[in-house]
């Protein structure tokens, strides 16, 4: 993909670039990801060193933290970031609850939340997602129960990503079952230390525990941790939603992915002994991706180029999710094709970072089987593909 970039952006992108090389440790840039699947100790440290720059929150508003930078230097930089193989920043906080808590907390919840969160000393999950409650989130069951100046929640939350390693999450809540479903519910801020609360692993197909289950039973939530107006959590939970999906596409760490891809195709070889990137048959599923990649990521810039000018993004944000998300998977697919038989050593509860599982195959093999099986549900969180087809038609197309 070309773009013209002005030269005080590529004088931005040298600054990054260096910056990255002399700061980034060994260890982070050679840590694996899957998704944000990487050491909480390694994310840290990276959280550290960019906070310290004060690049931590580049989307941030200067007046909480942020850089200031407009559409294309975030561009540029998440791009560099991605070709350097640096952690991914935990998004719970950043990129989900913190601008939140600035759009519509209080002064105390801004000043008590905020900080912690820019410098990654505190962790977030996200309470969203129930057993009957998943794209269909309206539906949601767990209740929280006004008792004097506490709220107190039962139920439960589920695919709730690192809530075994979070210190708060951020919960929407039932307060009000006689309304329209959407008019009901809250958007509360719990400490993950309260007593009554219970996380559960789930080890997904990629045989990782990055995913739970987490129980409520009368955990008592102090009236100050409610975001806003009590019943108005839908409308905090849309603002937070188009928030996760205008980075939800994943461009820089698809193009990464399509670079690896083409180097595995360069060592494999085919039956005749050639190289794998020379068959003409693997070349054309790799362009059919590439070019897909490469008109989400014209979209991409359209989107933040009318958000830093102000416009509200809307549910144009549902157009990355789901292209975002069929490349993610396509790519993965390609890779897994790509390694052949290597794919088949893989043993469930291997943490990625060494050996696809007994040290057999080729080190560009490792970590595809984990990855194709993390990539299987990218069409699902974030809200189903599905879902975000019904927006578009609803919301865009007016049907």
């Amino acid at each position: 993909m070309n773009i013209d970039f002005t030269p005080e952006d590529e004088a931005f992108r040298d600054e990054v670039r260096g910056f990255i090389a002399a700061n980034l440790p060994p260890e982070c840039a050679d840590s694996p990801a899957l998704g944000v699947m990487t050491d909480k100790s390694v994310v840290k440290r990276w959280h550290k060193t960019l906070y310290e720059k004060g690049w931590a929150a580049p989307a941030w508003p200067e007046e909480y933290g942020g850089t200031g930078w407009n559409a294309t230097q975030r561009f540029i930089f998440n791009e560099e970031i991605a070709k350097a193989n640096a952690p991914r920043l935990m998004p719970f906080g950043l990129t989900m609850v913190g601008p939140v808590i600035y759009t519509f907390g209080n002064a105390e919840q801004k000043s008590r939340h905020l900080q912690g969160i820019l410098s990654g000393d505190v962790w977030w999950c996200q309470g969203y997602s129930e057993p009957g409650a998943g794209s269909d989130l309206a539906s949601l069951k767990t209740m929280a129960v006004r008792d004097g100046d506490h709220y107190v929640v039962n139920g439960q939350k589920i695919w709730t990503s690192y809530a075994h390693e979070a210190d708060w999450i951020f919960c929407l809540v039932r307060t009000e079952q006689s309304a329209k479903r959407q008019e009901g519910i809250s958007f509360l801020l719990i400490d993950m230390r309260t007593p009554g609360i219970e996380v559960r692993p789930i080890i997904s197909i990629a045989g990782l525990h990055h995913l739970n289950e987490v129980f409520f039973t009368d955990v008592k939530v102090p009236v100050q941790n409610l975001i806003g107006e009590e019943n108005k959590g839908w409308t905090y939970a849309k603002y937070l939603l188009v928030h996760e999906r205008t980075s939800i596409g994943g461009v820089p760490e698809s193009k990464k992915k399509a670079a690896h891809i083409r180097a595995i195709a360069r060592a494999e070889r085919n039956a005749d002994g050639g190289a794998l990137m020379d068959d003409p048959a693997f070349q054309r599923k790799l362009a059919e991706i590439e070019v897909k990649l490469t008109s989400l990521e014209y979209m991409n810039l359209r989107i933040l180029a009318d958000a830093a000018a102000g416009k509200a993004v809307g549910p144009q944000s549902s157009l990355l999710k789901i292209v975002g998300s069929e490349v993610q998977q396509a790519l993965g697919e390609l890779a897994v094709e790509a390694v052949g038989y290597y794919i088949e050593p893989f043993e469930q509860g291997v943490l990625p970072g060494g050996v696809n599982a007994r040290g057999i195959g080729p080190a560009h093999a490792w970590n595809v089987w984990a990855d194709y099986g993390y990539g299987r549900a990218a069409s699902i969180y974030g809200g189903s593909n599905e879902i975000q087809h019904d927006v578009i038609a609803k919301a865009i197309l007016n049907l």
